[in-house]
Formats: C-alpha cells, structure tokens, sequence
C-alpha cells in the first residue's frame, strides 16, 4: 500500500514558537498533502496556539511543561499509520518527509531518524554539536551502534512503534529514551540525511546546553541502570572491592608480621566495603532476571499492536 493511501499525522510540540510554527505547517502541508498536521502547545506565554490554527493546524494542548509530556500526549491521542515528528521552529527540511515515509514503509521499519545536516554555521551551536556527540558516543557503545544523531528531533515512526512506547520522560531527554527504545528491543531503525537550517528571525532556543545535556546524560545513565543492570552494578561491585583490598592490605601485612590487628575501624570499614560490594552484584543478578521480563513485556506490548496496511496490504 503506498504512502498516499496510509493515514498520516504530523505531530508538532510547540512551545513559544510564534515566529515559526506558521512556516512549520505551510511547509509539511506542502510536503505532505494529504497529512493530518497537529500542533501541540505546551503552555505558550505568545500566539502560537493562536498562529498556528490561523495556519490550518489541528491545535491542542498540553499543560504540563516539558516536551516528554507533549510526546505522551500525542502518541496516545492522535490516530494514525504513519507519524512524522518534527520540532516547531522551522529548523527541519519539510520535503524530506516524503523520502522518510517511503523508507519506513519500503523497508518495513519502525523508526527512521532525520541524521541533520547543516546549512549554515549558526543552525547547530559548537556546544550542542560536542554534546550531541559525547552522548551519541555514549549511547553506540552502551547499547549498540545504530544512530549517528539520537537528539534529532524530527523522526517517522510506526503505528506499533507509537502505541507500544512507554513515554516516561519529561523534557528534552525523550529523543535519548526513543533511541534506546528501539535498540533494547533491536527494532528496524534506520537514519537519512536532512538539511538542518538556523532558525528564523525571532525563534529562539530553549535548550540549555549544560542543563539540558546534563539530564539527558542522567537520562542515559538511568537507562543504563535499569536495562543493564549486570553491567552497572558489577563495576560498582568492582570498586567496592578495590577499595576493601587497599584498606585491608595493610591491615594484613600488620598482621603477619605481628599477629595483631591495630586498626580495627579500618577492618571492619574493609570488611564492610566488601560485602557490600558482594551485595551489589548479587543486586545486579536479581535485576538482569527482571529486566529480562520487562523487555519481553515491552516486546509483547509491542506485538500486540497490529501490523500497518503496509504489511498487511
């Protein structure tokens, strides 16, 4: 079934985007004809409700600040095939959608990510550029290389892709959970080129470069806690353990050469360290056999959704 018979919904979080969301829906409308564009509004102090209905946009809104909650919000309300997700500041490359479309429809794939090219030097801040890569690094070696941008925030997904993820964060860190999402569940993802244009006059960013890279390094550091669990609580294990054997290794040369053991605290603070340490392994082996069973509950909840036209057609 092609594109054009399939549902299609553009999803569009706006917050404060007067200056842009107008080209935002002119530009997907053009790209997309025959797509439904939604605009949620979180909380704007401006019009951008307001510009955006002017423009022909569905707009609804979400109250709670922060663009995790709008991501939730679309993903249970909107009805569709086949979703576009594209930020509200005229960044994105509208043409390339169609090209993302038929990617993910040709290749049966759950995911396709819009990998930003730049157009012009001011379009991607050197510290957003640096973050971006310390954490997609971050995020290959942690969970497998499949991504080149994982904070793009313009990507097609699936219907079963959208009805079966689990939204848990707020903010900006959604693009990190969306990519490990696919990863631990080993999902057909895939990337394509897209022009990355500066924003226009106006529009301006909400990103924080050292806050927002922060928690979304916290992010990461979580995930990896919880679908690693193994990995994370053997290193901490391992430096619970190192840390017993320096204390102690004094504490037994004493004792060889002497038979007595004078620095007791110091023992028993080894003493502790290691059972600690045995303790946080031992955490890490009950949590790998739960984890194992929320990635199969994850992996059902996403069959449970049935394959799009495109499969079934």
């Amino acid at each position: 079934m092609s594109s054009t018979q399939l549902r299609i919904a553009v999803l569009v979080p706006c917050y404060n985007e007067e200056a842009a969301v107008a080209t935002v829906v002119a530009d997907f409308r053009k790209a997309l004809p025959a797509a439904e564009i939604y605009v949620y509004d979180n909380s704007s102090r401006d019009r951008t409700a307001a510009v955006a209905r002017e423009a022909g946009a569905i707009v609804r809104s979400e109250r709670r600040q922060g663009k995790g909650h709008v991501v939730r919000r679309m993903f249970a309300d909107v009805e569709a095939d086949v979703y576009v997700l594209v930020d509200g500041d005229a960044t994105y490359d509208a043409p390339s959608a169609p090209i993302m479309i038929d990617k993910l429809l040709d290749e049966h794939l759950d995911m396709v990510v819009g990998l930003r090219v730049d157009q012009v030097q001011a379009a991607y801040r050197l510290g957003h550029r640096t973050g971006n890569r310390m954490l997609t690094g971050f995020l290959s070696d942690t969970f497998g290389h499949a991504f080149k941008d994982i904070l793009s925030g313009y990507r097609v997904f699936s219907r079963r892709f959208v009805k079966s993820f689990p939204v848990l964060s707020d903010g900006f860190e959604i693009e990190t959970e969306l990519a490990v999402y696919a990863l631990e569940l080993s999902l057909p993802v895939a990337e394509v080129e897209t022009p990355y244009y500066a924003r226009p006059e106006g529009s301006f960013s909400k990103l924080n470069t050292w806050r927002d890279g922060f928690r979304i390094l916290g992010t990461m550091l979580k995930l990896y806690r919880s679908e690693r669990p193994l990995r994370f609580f053997t290193v901490i294990g391992i430096l619970l353990a190192l840390a017993s054997i320096i204390f102690a290794i004094p504490i037994v040369i004493t004792f060889i050469e002497t038979g007595l053991v004078p620095r007791l605290p110091t023992a028993v603070l080894s003493m502790g360290l290691m059972i600690m340490a045995l303790l946080s392994v031992s955490s890490g082996l009950v949590l790998d056999t739960v984890t194992r069973g929320r990635r199969e509950m994850k992996m059902l909840a996403y069959l449970s959704q049935p394959a799009s036209k495109r499969d079934a057609g």
